[in-house]
């Protein structure tokens, strides 16, 4: 298979801007990479919130993937799903990380933070408003590049 027929095809099986926004306002698990101090990837897992246009983490501080972030905002992050190849769906989002309020998060007004904190509460606890340990803090990702796919697309083809 050439370059030219590997990009037809990936075209053909990439997601619409729709369906990208309902698998990722749907989906609760990404995988994280970072790049630690000495150049080795680094790859964790993590519940996240999707706004339409920016992915939040909710990160605990004292951890590896929050040291390398800080150090190195570059970052790149898998959603996927599906079981059998004719099921596989996913995207990967990169670009650079923000870190948003205060660190750790304690709860403090911050008017950004209310439609994350408000859509990871309902997805990922099934509350209305968002509890604080003390120990995380959040991080936005507004990609530069996203690259979908949705095999179940090549049924007919």
């Amino acid at each position: 298979m050439t370059v030219t027929q590997q990009q037809r095809r990936g075209r053909k099986i990439m997601m619409t801007p729709g369906e990208l926004d309902d698998f990722l306002t749907t989906q609760r698990t990404c995988r994280v990479a970072t790049v630690s101090a000495g150049g080795a990837p680094h790859v964790s897992t993590l519940w996240f919130a999707w706004d339409g246009a920016s992915m939040w983490l909710y990160s605990v501080v004292r951890s590896k993937r929050w040291t390398d972030l800080r150090r190195d905002p570059r970052v790149a992050i898998v959603v996927d799903t599906g079981e059998e190849y004719d099921e596989l769906r996913g995207a990967e989002l990169s670009g650079t990380v923000e870190f948003v309020g205060e660190i750790p998060r304690t709860g403090e007004l911050r008017a950004e933070l209310d439609v994350p904190e408000t859509l990871f509460a309902r997805k990922n606890f099934g509350l209305e408003e968002m509890p604080h340990d003390g120990r995380h803090a959040w991080i936005r990702l507004t990609p530069e590049k996203i690259v979908s796919w949705d095999f179940r697309k090549l049924a007919g083809q």
